[in-house]
């Protein structure tokens, strides 16, 4: 069957729909958490939310992509998990966990001269394979230091300070996309086709 092109306001609408999957869920577990005080109610509200975008993500677009649908899919386990066991150890560790699989699969591919971010992007972006396999280094990097991060702060630092971190990471997952936005540029095989890449998610 052929597919029908989209619309520039469709593909607008499916855009803001995207943002919503990506980043509702975390931003509403922080805000509940903030006006409860209570992890374990923000938890409940993290699996909702993270069901609903999934759900409607896949309504909109007749698809979830890979990345989505992976940290959706965790932060409902983990969150299960944190509401089975009443910890929130689950729910703060899933970050590290995510974005560290997510490092082994992003480096681990490069070292085998594979470009697992082609596959992901690939339709969106034409460039050499050297320029993904450097592209991918960059990404896993930062996934690696995500994961990192993520774990010396939940080790160090209170709950409260963790939920700002944990929300800190959404804007910083933007930035370092954009900070990769000159080199994709610089290796677009087609200008025609140039655009922005969708950033890296950062945790739920």
């Amino acid at each position: 069957m052929k597919r029908v092109s989209q619309s520039p306001d469709s593909k607008k609408k499916n855009a803001w729909v995207r943002t919503a999957v990506d980043y509702g869920a975390p931003i509403a577990f922080a805000v509940t958490y903030f006006a409860t005080k209570n992890f374990q109610t923000a938890t409940w509200v993290l699996v909702a939310a993270s069901a609903l975008a999934l759900a409607v993500g896949y309504a909109v677009e007749r698809r979830v992509a890979l990345l989505p649908l992976f940290s959706g899919v965790m932060a409902l386990v983990f969150g299960v998990l944190g509401l089975v066991f009443h910890s929130d150890v689950f729910v703060k560790i899933k970050v590290t966990v995510v974005n560290g699989a997510l490092a082994a699969f992003m480096i681990g591919g490069a070292l085998l001269n594979r470009a697992p971010l082609k596959a992901l992007m690939g339709e969106a972006l034409h460039m050499s394979d050297a320029a993904w396999r450097t592209l991918t280094l960059r990404y896993g990097g930062y996934f690696a230091v995500a994961a990192i991060a993520n774990e010396v702060v939940r080790l160090t630092q209170d709950t409260p300070t963790w939920v700002k971190f944990r929300i800190a990471l959404l804007p910083l997952a933007l930035v370092f996309s954009l900070t990769q936005t000159p080199f994709i540029m610089k290796h677009m095989a087609k200008p025609d086709d140039q655009k922005t890449p969708e950033p890296p998610d950062a945790g739920f």
